[in-house]
């Protein structure tokens, strides 16, 4: 006991320091937005942002060093760093630092820091609420006259490229993926998908099949699949969702119902299809069928993973997650139940609707113009090259951006050993390959973080409030505290 205190006062500490940390970073931003306006004679001058222009002469071969800040562990460090070889071998004179910076909050506060001073790196990995934060300052280049540029650009080794993407390319992109580069209500284009994740449904193949169970496509018939399995073990908790902040985004954007803006007012989750849903919902969770990570206290994975005690039959996580959800192997190799997956259900089958979710890119302004330029090379590069896609997806989990990446002989053959055991992450990779015309973003501002987490809030609430005298007051008074604290917040 006293170990679990001293650990747990730890964590409170460390916890405070990092949203302290986060406090500061954004404080100092707003701060040199208002000097900026001050002496520029206002705030929307201080953060236009008019894009990048081009130089005539395009990348001109002169030496450039540029910084790469991500959030790769060894194993993908190693990835990429081959494949910054292959990058040097046409671009020999650029020079790059790809540095590791903790998680993706890490790399947030860190670059919300360095703005304020002029030193932000060159490139980053990036959520859409970070490049909104960095925007306070007009600090990220906007990417559209480098995209549409037809400018030549000569490599090492006298081929020619254009410096923008060509249709090909563009039209090579998994949409979703590719129009949250512009999820910011000014119509430009900020960043470009490096490499991407889902949601997926996760559901015991084995038990389904033993009692002749349907894998649900609504959300009408998971409520009915949930109590045929309650019915079958009583004990059992037929769903888990992890993500109580996806859960409630995905609902508003399968019913078209309103949650956010990029423009104000930014905060539209307080209305009565909302309300709806997530009074639906609470009479799942008190009836059994459910639980989410807030009110398990753990990922849920470890519910339909479960051997023995209380155990979940289906599992709504991350498609990154997939080796998370598969049981453990016995001495033969031989898993106790072999996993499906599938697509998460909805409202409406024929017009899906799945979140699109991991790190994108963006590029910083640098007053060299060279130094966009190598940058925006280096993202192109990256972002575009099938067999770094496909070797980067194999390797991480996560799923290439590029439609191509299918036909690539190294990935097809992977695609082609999916299973519900061994080859888990194969099996995740078809499934959300299958659903690229699903993928849905939501707009970014500053505070679109906020949203997320109050929701995320709101929903825990409602399910498990104990106070069933007058439940749609208290569903009223839980929504409008959610909007109150992301005005207050922000």
């Amino acid at each position: 006991m006293y170990l679990e205190a001293v650990l747990k006062d730890k964590y409170i500490i460390f916890k405070g320091e990092k949203i302290m940390k986060k406090l500061v970073a954004v404080f100092l931003l707003a701060t040199l937005v208002l000097v900026s306006a001050f002496c520029g004679g206002g705030k929307e001058e201080a953060v236009k942002n008019d894009g990048f222009v081009v130089p005539e002469n395009g990348y001109d071969g002169s030496p450039v060093t540029i910084t790469f800040y991500h959030t790769m562990g060894t194993n993908l460090s190693d990835v990429l760093n081959l494949y910054i070889q292959e990058f040097n071998k046409l671009y020999p004179n650029i020079t790059v630092n790809a540095t590791q910076v903790g998680g993706y909050d890490d790399v947030r506060d860190q670059i919300s820091t360095e703005i304020t001073v002029g030193n932000q790196p060159n490139i980053a990995y990036c959520y859409p609420d970070h490049v909104a934060l960095y925007n306070l300052a007009g600090a990220v280049t906007a990417l559209d006259s480098l995209i549409d540029s037809k400018v030549e650009v000569t490599h090492a080794d006298g081929t020619k490229e254009i410096l923008g993407l060509t249709e090909d390319q563009k039209n090579d992109f998994i949409e979703g993926y590719y129009n949250e580069g512009r999820q910011y209500g000014d119509g430009k284009m900020y960043t470009l998908p490096w490499s991407k994740s889902t949601e997926v449904l996760y559901y015991n193949k084995t038990f389904f099949d033993q009692h002749g169970i349907k894998v649900p496509t609504t959300w009408d018939e998971m409520e009915e699949v949930c109590a045929q399995i309650k019915a079958i073990d009583p004990e059992s908790i037929p769903l888990g969702y992890d993500s109580e902040g996806n859960w409630f985004i995905t609902m508003t954007e399968q019913y078209g119902s309103p949650y956010t803006s990029a423009t104000e007012p930014h905060y539209l989750f307080d209305n009565d299809t909302n309300k709806a849903f997530v009074k639906k919902f609470r009479e799942w969770y008190q009836k059994g069928y459910l639980t989410t990570q807030t009110l398990y206290g753990a990922y849920t994975s470890a519910l339909f993973v479960a051997e023995s005690g209380t155990r979940s039959y289906m599992s709504i996580g991350s498609s990154a997650g997939a080796s998370h959800q598969r049981p453990t192997a016995d001495s033969n190799g031989n898993y106790p139940f072999e996993v499906g997956i599938t697509t998460i259900p909805q409202v409406n089958p024929a017009n899906p609707k799945v979140i699109s979710q991991g790190p994108s890119v963006c590029i910083f302004n640098k007053s060299n113009p060279q130094e966009v330029i190598a940058s925006w090379l280096f993202v192109k590069y990256f972002t575009t090259s099938i067999e770094f896609q496909a070797e980067f997806s194999m390797a991480s989990g996560y799923v290439p951006v590029l439609k191509s990446v299918a036909s690539n002989p190294q990935y097809k053959e992977f695609v082609a050993k999916a299973d519900g055991g061994k080859y888990i992450t194969s099996l995740s990779a078809k499934v959300c390959l299958e659903q690229e015309k699903a993928y849905y973003t939501s707009p970014a501002f500053n505070g679109s973080s906020t949203a997320r987490s109050q929701v995320q809030t709101l929903l825990a609430t409602c399910l498990s409030s104990q106070d069933n005298g007058n439940v749609d007051k208290m569903i009223d008074t839980a929504f409008q505290t959610a909007l109150d604290e992301c005005e207050y917040q922000n």
